[in-house]
């Protein structure tokens, strides 16, 4: 792993970071997180992998991540993931009952 820009941005508290990784295959986002953080010495929480690169037939990817001073910085910058929903639970009707027209109602 070769570090090709590690920027300090004080502001966001956070280090941003452009690598070259070498690998047989795509090695996904959660282990390009994992080779960060151990390149960087720092904890695997504290990255977020924005973008993960490569050319066709090439086993060499570049990877553009943001290292973060703690998780508390972490979750203040970086956008919450949305939940998704249950199968039994639906949503909230839009209009209220009372606005409804009867069904058995003549035109």
């Amino acid at each position: 792993m070769k570090t090709i820009k590690n920027f300090r941005n004080d502001l966001l508290k956070r280090n941003e970071v452009k690598v070259v990784m070498s690998a047989g295959k795509n090695p996904g986002l959660a282990t390009a997180a994992k080779n960060i953080a151990e390149h960087l010495k720092t904890k695997e929480e504290n990255v977020v992998v924005r973008e993960l690169k490569s050319s066709f037939g090439r086993d060499t990817f570049l990877i553009d991540a943001f290292v973060y001073d703690s998780v508390m910085d972490k979750e203040k910058i970086e956008p919450r993931k949305k939940e998704k929903k249950k199968e039994g639970e639906q949503a909230a009707p839009s209009a209220p009952a009372a606005a409804v027209a009867p069904a058995g109602g003549k035109k």
